[in-house]
């Protein structure tokens, strides 16, 4: 399963931080162009799944990306991921959320190279991005857009050595604790 496809999930409401997070500023870049840059530099071919008041603004920050928008996002974010799905097509794609900065290169090729649906996990916990199969698509485009993506796959879990892996950026909080690792992501 070589995967050669990734998707932003970035159509949250960002609720608890008061502000969208695909726009947080962390130095000189946006949280998307952070999380774009890390995915674009293992040269996947990106999509970004938005909320239809973010993509114009998403658009100013990274104007040749593909972006589509989730029209009923607050159904929950497998609906973002169906989105996105269905956007690329039934194939193996890699699934990062925006608000999860913390992986490494290292990690996302291995990924790619996994043959399964796959998960990275650091001192015993899950994080992101997510690996999928073309078959767990199918499974995820048959569900309800409220179900949790938990409940539809079971991924492999790979070790792998980020320390910032469990980064989420939820909070002013974390906002704040992103900026003191920024220059190690």
């Amino acid at each position: 399963m070589a995967i050669d496809k990734a998707i932003i999930l970035a159509a949250g409401a960002s609720q608890r931080l008061g502000q969208p997070k695909a726009l947080v500023q962390v130095g000189q870049q946006t949280l998307i162009e952070i999380v774009a840059g890390k995915l674009a530099e293992a040269g996947l071919e990106l999509t970004i799944v938005t909320r239809g008041e973010l993509a114009p603004r998403i658009r100013e920050v990274l104007p040749e990306a593909h972006i589509v928008v989730n029209p009923a996002p607050e159904q929950g974010r497998t609906g973002s991921i169906q989105c996105g799905i269905e956007a690329i097509g039934s194939e193996a794609v890699l699934i990062a959320p925006v608000d999860r900065p913390g992986f490494s290169q290292a990690t996302v090729e291995l990924l790619r190279a996994s043959e399964s649906t796959t998960c990275p996990v650091f001192e015993g916990r899950g994080g992101h991005p997510i690996a999928l199969t073309a078959a767990d698509c199918e499974r995820i485009l048959d569900a309800a857009p409220d179900r949790p993506l938990r409940d539809l796959i079971e991924p492999a879990r790979i070790e792998v050595a980020d320390p910032h892996l469990h980064l989420n950026i939820d909070t002013p909080g974390d906002i704040e604790a992103l900026g003191r690792v920024a220059t190690d992501l």
